[in-house]
């Protein structure tokens, strides 16, 4: 299960570019309950997402040429600098250099099929995870899932198993050590359905997808997946917010304690 026991290759922070800080909060605000706190006046507008006090996201302003808003997942790692040379030796790329944030190190970078993520290098992250209105399962959709999870898996250590899926072959990721199952955070599915481009997609927990989803359309946002029922995982759907982000929901079956 996601968590906030961090290993190596566990997802542990997850922020959002967004062309409006404002109004992102404020449809966060209304589809999840979260409370934007400002990370300060030299932050340039981050700042982070709160629920019950408890920091579970964070968001800023887009700063990259022609970047497009979207929700960017960051992995711990035990060293910055080498994961982003893993990176660059098997194809990938560096989209930011390592910078360093007190005591903690982060770089942004893209694998080799074009899905982009990040790399931490530290011991704080997100403070809740896999509660309703958290962050609870993050997905890879790409090209050659086959390849990607070789790829993972020689930068952390990550795990897979394969699970059959309608029209699909799924494999559920895990971090390299522990038990696999209570390790699992994610999972990777092969493009479908019209999707050009590999990508991370966030899942947040929900008391009801259905009811997530006319907020959230209420409020600007857009629907790509109906609500659908996962024989064993749950009910979930896709969304945009109103600035193009693209995120998921689940009402995990069974629920989460």
């Amino acid at each position: 299960m996601l968590g906030t026991d961090f290993r190596t290759g566990s997802p542990i922070w997850i922020d959002l570019g967004s062309p409006d800080i404002e109004g992102t909060a404020a449809f966060y605000g209304a589809v999840f309950g979260w409370r934007f706190v400002s990370a300060g006046p030299e932050a340039g507008g981050y700042g982070y997402f709160q629920k019950d006090g408890k920091t579970v996201a964070a968001a800023g302003a887009l700063t990259e040429q022609g970047a497009r808003p979207a929700w960017m997942t960051y992995f711990r790692t035990v060293d910055v600098h080498s994961a982003v040379g893993a990176v660059t030796a098997a194809g990938g790329a560096l989209r930011a250099e390592p910078v360093n944030l007190g005591e903690a190190w982060m770089a942004q970078v893209t694998d080799p099929q074009g899905a982009q993520f990040a790399v931490a290098q530290s011991g704080d992250g997100i403070q809740l995870a896999s509660r309703d209105d958290t962050l609870v399962w993050v997905e890879l959709h790409t090209r050659d899932p086959e390849a990607a999870v070789a790829f993972y898996r020689g930068l952390f250590g990550w795990r897979s198993q394969e699970m059959s899926a309608p029209g699909m072959t799924y494999r559920v990721l895990s971090v390299a050590d522990g038990d696999q199952q209570e390790g699992s955070f994610g999972g990777v599915a092969p493009l479908q359905g019209g999707q050009e481009e590999a990508r991370w997609v966030p899942y947040f927990a929900v008391a009801d997808t259905d009811a997530t989803v006319t907020v959230a359309r209420d409020n600007d946002g857009t629907v790509l997946m109906p609500p659908a029922d996962v024989p064993g995982v749950g009910r979930i759907a896709w969304l945009t917010d109103p600035s193009g982000a693209v995120f998921a929901i689940l009402r995990p079956n069974p629920r989460q304690a």
